[in-house]
C-alpha cells in the first residue's frame, strides 16, 4: 500500500479522511484521562484523583471552548452555543459519549447520554468511583465549560449514575439554564493560567464564505444545532482548521492536568505522571490510527505485524501529540541505515512554541527533556517489532531518534496495557473507515 516516503501530511487528506481523523482525535482526548488518572490514583487515592480531574477540566475547557466558538462562529451566548461547544469537546467524543440535545429556548435546554463510554469504563470499578466521576467531577466542570458561553449558566442533573435501577437508560439526563438572576460563575483561576500558554495563544483561522466553497460543505456552524452532526458536513478547508484544533485542546488539557498536579505535589510528580500518561495515551492512539487508516493491526500476542516503516511514518506524521505543526516542530523522514542496505526513519524535534512553554510541563517539554518512551509506544502501536532509538540531533534541533525494525516483537508497555482497560481502546465508530492512499487525492 505504501512506498518509501509515501506518508502524507494533513493538508493532503481528503474531506472524508479528515472527518475520520477528527473523530479519532476527539477520542484520543478522552483516552488521555484513561492513561493519566490511574497513575494519580496509584500515587495518591481516589479523592485526590477527583480533585485533580476537577482542576484539569476547569482549567482547560473554558479556554478551548471559547476558541472553538471563534473558529466556527457560533458564540451567541445562548444554550444552543453551549450544546454546539459540547459537540466539539474532547471530553465528549461522538458516539463514544453519545450526547443528545434539545433546545427549549435561548435560555433553556436539556441533554442526555444514550451511551456514556466513560461510565462503561468506570462502572465496573464500583459505585464510589462512579459517584466521584458523575457527581464530584461533573458538577463543577460542566459549569466551568458553560462559563465560556455565559457566567450565568447552570447545568443541573435530572438523574445521573450510579444507575438506579441497574442498567438505566439514558445513562444520565441534565438541564441547562441561563438566568441573570443566578450568581455569576467565577472564571476558574487555572483557566486564566492556561489562557496564557503558547497553545492557547495560537492564531485562530478566519473562515469566510469567500475563502471556502460552501457548496462542498459548511463553512462554519452558523446553522441551527444539529443533534446528529457529522464532521463530513463541513467543507474540507474548515476541517483543515478544525481537526488540528482538537489537538490544541489535547495540549491544553495535558498542561492543565500537569499544572494541577504540580500545584499540589511539585514538578517531579507532575513530570512522572505526565510521562506515563504520554506513553499510555500516545501508544494506544497510534494503534487506533493505524487500524483506522491503514487497515492493519499490531497483532498483539501473535506474530509480528507486516506493517513497515511507511505505515509507521504515516502514523507519526498525523499523530495528535505532534499537531498542529505551527505549535510542534516535529519531522519524519527517511534516512539510509549506515549499517546495512535497508532504510530507517529519522525523527526530529526542533525549537518551537511547544518546547517554549516556559515553566509549564507538557508532553512536548517532557519529550525535549528526554522522556521519550512514548515514541517507542507509538511505533510499537503500529508494529511491535519497531524500535525507536535516541540519536545525536542536528545542531539546530533539540532531539532526534532513529526508527528501525527488529526481528522480535517487544512486550507491550505497562502504561499502554493499563490504558487498554478503557472501552475506547477497541471502540468502533459507525462511519466506515477509509483507506489511506499514497498518491495525492482528488479532493471532493
Amino acid at each position: 500500500m505504501f512506498g518509501p516516503g509515501g506518508s502524507r501530511s494533513l493538508d493532503e487528506f481528503t474531506r472524508d479522511e479528515l472527518a475520520v481523523l477528527g473523530r479519532e482525535f476527539l477520542l484520543a482526548g478522552q483516552l488521555m484521562d484513561r492513561a493519566g488518572m490511574p497513575h494519580v490514583i496509584s500515587a495518591y487515592d481516589r479523592e485526590v484523583m477527583g480533585e485533580i480531574a476537577i482542576a484539569e477540566w476547569m482549567g482547560a475547557s473554558p479556554v478551548y471552548t471559547k476558541r472553538m466558538q471563534q473558529l466556527l462562529g457560533f458564540g451567541n451566548g445562548d444554550v444552543e452555543t453551549i450544546f454546539k461547544g459540547m459537540q466539539f469537546d474532547i471530553g465528549a467524543p461522538p458516539e463514544f459519549m453519545d450526547f443528545r440535545y434539545t433546545v427549549i429556548d435561548a435560555n433553556h435546554g436539556e441533554f442526555w447520554l444514550d451511551h456514556c463510554g466513560a461510565l462503561m469504563d468506570v462502572e465496573p470499578m464500583g459505585a464510589e468511583y462512579v459517584t466521584t466521576m458523575c457527581h464530584a467531577i461533573e458538577d463543577p466542570t460542566f459549569d466551568a465549560t458553560a462559563t465560556a458561553t455565559s457566567p450565568y449558566a447552570q447545568v443541573r442533573p435530572i438523574h445521573r449514575p450510579p444507575r438506579v435501577p441497574e442498567g438505566r437508560s439514558p445513562h444520565c439526563h441534565w438541564t441547562v439554564e441561563i438566568n441573570e438572576q443566578f450568581d455569576p460563575l467565577p472564571y476558574p483561576e487555572l483557566a486564566k493560567r492556561i489562557g496564557e500558554t503558547n497553545a492557547a495563544s495560537l492564531p485562530i483561522p478566519q473562515l469566510t464564505s469567500s475563502s471556502v466553497d460552501s457548496s462542498a460543505g459548511w463553512v462554519d456552524y452558523s446553522e441551527r444545532l444539529d443533534p446528529d452532526l457529522q464532521l463530513e458536513q463541513f467543507s474540507r478547508p474548515t476541517l483543515l482548521a478544525l481537526v488540528p484544533e482538537f489537538c490544541v485542546q489535547s495540549h491544553l488539557l495535558v498542561m492543565s492536568l500537569l499544572m494541577a498536579i504540580e500545584d499540589r505535589f511539585g514538578t517531579e510528580a507532575a513530570a512522572n505522571i505526565g510521562a506515563k500518561q504520554f506513553i499510555g495515551s500516545a501508544g494506544l492512539t497510534a494503534e487506533r490510527l493505524h487500524r483506522a487508516f491503514i487497515g492493519g493491526d499490531a497483532d498483539r500476542g501473535s506474530d509480528a505485524s507486516e506493517a513497515g516503516l511507511d505505515a509507521i511514518a504515516q502514523v507519526l506524521e498525523v499523530h495528535p501529540a505532534f499537531q498542529p505543526r505551527t505549535y510542534v516542530d516535529f519531522g519524519v523522514s527517511y534516512n539510509p541505515d549506515p549499517a546495512s542496505d535497508s532504510q530507517e526513519l529519522l525523527l526530529r524535534l526542533g525549537p518551537c512554541l511547544a518546547t517554549q512553554e516556559s515553566g509549564r510541563e507538557s508532553w512536548i517539554t517532557l519529550l525535549a527533556d528526554g522522556h521519550d518512551e512514548a515514541l517507542q509506544a507509538i511505533v510499537q502501536g503500529v508494529n511491535p517489532r519497531a524500535r525507536c532509538i535516541s540519536t545525536t540531533p542536528d545542531p539546530n534541533d533539540i532531539a532526534a531518534w532513529r526508527v528501525v525494525m527488529s526481528d522480535t516483537a517487544a512486550a507491550e508497555s505497562n502504561e499502554v496495557a493499563l490504558t487498554r482497560f478503557s472501552t475506547g481502546a477497541e471502540f468502533e465508530f459507525s462511519a466506515t473507515p477509509v483507506t489511506l492512499s499514497v498518491a495525492n487525492p482528488s479532493v471532493p
